[in-house]
């Protein structure tokens, strides 16, 4: 199953919710209407006013839920009584953890998500939380932090990634606002039986019986709460479990960290917090529900699947075995030979590589392990003031504006001008300062540094990333002619600015046919086709090639558009609605367009990533030949 199919899946799944949401709501209406049938006997208006009643607390009540987590990941996170990791933490555990999680979000081609960390939880478990990758967090307990070692914690992590690519995470925050409105009505009976406790007369007793009403309604929600959460959480979970093994190309990882949350004392269970809420976001059972409302399938299951030589009595040797010694990730690591980062160095990369379409197309978010190495080895080379400067809230912004300095010093100090309008002049002067670092910065890594300071970015103030975000259009057209790297990094910035600034908003729909976009469809081609071939004849080759590849037997005109960057925009705009299926074929055909004359360079591979994450398709670092 790729990541397309999955995708399809997900809107399945989505449907599958509102449908299981919708009887739910019937079952308790009809339960209201016969508790009431029986109580007062057949009035109608008393039927109509329960009935609007409750649909109304419901009703209500989820969009109040769904109002509050409108802000994605990090709401979720401090809901849970998480807290950010700092950027700069000395703490071995805590920069061992933001590490796996740069390199994964690098390999993957995704923003880098917020971290966060739930401190008092001895237990192993983790969660991602968010509408789309651009407001991502990954949060995770101490347990995991200092329990696991470096592969069993980048299983877990790719494990979570695997949620955020696949469309999952909407879908879990969905689950929380319908599922609160169904939930709250336990907690209204509990609150009214309270009140009503010791109310035994007999004017008294109406008030018992409607607080006995309300708790039996409430346990009801609580039920059909539990029952479609495990409805829809238990096969994500298998699939998740195999994509972490599909990106890491190893499964001792994923299955070292179950295994020790079968052997340890604490398991997965959350202690300090309420899992309720998030039981069916979590890696591990973080709650502890019977059979029927489990939210994850059984552990052992789960081990077996990615270790068949896996016993039940090897349950029992564990838990010995980490009675007399438990586990530390840090000791295991090395003992390994880790270093204090783990990662590995970056393969060399030519300027031009030769890629296959139908291969691009499947390593959409399908990071393998070699994209791991690839990522963990731009990370270790990138300059130290660099990487501190995209880490750091004063110098994560001067950075990425450096990356679009002219070299010409007219040219240059016009735009240094245009920032000191906008943002000030101290934000002008520190990205001149930050110019001067970047000489020798290899092409490759310009983007994953962008990557590395866009969570800083986020947290700026609203007015603040509009004129940010303004600022970089400017700097792009400062010369008059906006080159390929220019584009990607404005548009690439732009499009995940404004997904975080509004991330519950922020959603294609994933209807659109591709014949009804074709005017757009021909748009997009032709500017790749164009920017990807110095010779016109074989930049109408390769348009009339891909063209082909998309639309098989007809023709059509080669017109590049002649401001391409604003049609650029709007096809982009518009084909992200495609449904899954035909966004596979694009991306094929879009490969095509770039690569007719048998090698792509670094400047048209990065236009080829980019229009792709404006598609919610992300690839990986490097393209597969």
């Amino acid at each position: 199953m790729n990541f397309f199919e999955r995708q399809n899946r997900s809107r399945k799944q989505s449907a599958r919710l509102v449908l299981l949401f919708g009887l739910a709501v019937l079952a308790i209406v009809l339960a209201v209407n016969v508790i009431i049938l029986a109580t007062a006997g057949p009035r109608i208006e008393l039927l109509a006013m329960a009935t609007l009643g409750t649909l109304g607390v419901i009703g209500i009540s989820s969009l109040i839920k769904i109002s509050l987590l409108r802000s994605g990941g990090r709401e979720v996170a401090r809901e849970m009584g998480a807290v950010a990791v700092p950027e700069d933490t000395p703490d071995f555990h805590l920069r061992r953890l933001r590490n796996v999680v740069e390199e994964i979000a690098i390999a993957s081609g995704v923003p880098m998500p917020d971290i966060y960390l739930m401190e008092g939880e001895p237990g192993i478990n983790a969660f991602a939380a968010g509408y789309s990758p651009s407001d991502a967090a990954i949060c995770v307990t101490r347990g995991a932090l200092e329990k696991l070692n470096r592969d069993e914690l980048q299983g877990v992590i790719a494990h979570e990634f695997s949620h955020i690519l696949n469309g999952d995470m909407r879908l879990n925050i969905r689950l929380m606002g319908l599922l609160f409105g169904i939930l709250v009505l336990a907690i209204i009976g509990r609150r009214v039986l309270i009140h009503g406790r010791g109310v035994r007369s007999k004017d008294g007793a109406p008030v018992f019986a409607i607080a006995l009403a309300l708790m039996v309604l409430g346990y009801a929600g609580v039920f059909f709460g539990r029952l479609i959460k495990a409805g829809v959480s238990r096969q994500r979970e298998y699939l998740a479990d195999a994509s972490a093994v599909q990106f890491t190309r190893q499964t001792s990882g994923i299955a070292g960290a179950l295994k020790k949350i079968a052997g340890i004392q604490e398991g997965s269970k959350l202690q300090a917090t309420d899992g309720e809420e998030v039981s069916h976001m979590l890696f591990g059972d973080g709650v502890g529900y019977s059979s029927l409302f489990a939210t994850h399938p059984p552990l052992l299951e789960r081990i077996k699947a990615l270790d068949p030589s896996f016993r039940p009595e090897d349950v029992t040797a564990l838990r010995q075995q980490y009675a007399v010694s438990p586990p530390s990730g840090l000791d295991e690591d090395l003992a390994m030979g880790f270093s204090a980062d783990g990662r590995s160095a970056m393969p060399a990369a030519g300027i031009e590589v030769s890629i296959a379409a139908e291969r691009v197309a499947d390593q959409v978010a399908e990071p393998a392990s070699d994209d791991f190495q690839r990522a963990g080895g731009i990370l270790a080379a990138l300059p130290a003031p660099l990487r501190r400067a995209a880490e750091s809230r004063e110098l994560a912004m001067p950075l990425v504006m450096s990356l679009l300095l002219d070299g010409d010093d007219g040219i240059r100090q016009k735009q240094l001008a245009a920032i000191a309008d906008a943002l000030g002049p101290r934000e002008s002067e520190r990205t001149a300062a930050m110019f001067g670092d970047l000489p020798g910065l290899h092409p490759m890594q310009r983007m994953p540094l962008a990557a590395l300071a866009f969570p800083r970015l986020r947290r700026e103030p609203r007015p603040t990333l509009l004129r940010f975000i303004s600022v970089m259009d400017t700097l792009a057209h400062a010369d008059g002619e906006v080159q390929p790297f220019e584009y990607c990094l404005s548009k690439l910035l732009q499009t995940q600015v404004w997904e975080a600034l509004d991330p519950s908003r922020r959603q294609p729909r994933g209807s659109e046919r591709l014949h009804a976009l074709q005017h757009h469809a021909a748009a997009l081609l032709a500017v790749l086709a164009k920017v990807g071939h110095t010779d016109d004849t074989q930049a109408q080759r390769a348009f009339s090639a891909a063209w082909e590849h998309l639309f098989p037997g007809s023709a059509e005109r080669y017109a590049p558009p002649v401001e391409w960057r604003h049609a650029l925009d709007e096809a982009l705009h518009r084909l992200d609605r495609l449904q899954p299926s035909p966004k596979q074929l694009l991306i094929e055909s879009m490969t095509v367009a770039i690569s007719q004359d048998g090698r792509v360079s670094v400047a048209e591979a990065e236009l080829l990533r980019t229009t792709c994450a404006c598609l919610h398709c992300p690839l990986p670092p490097m393209l597969e030949s």
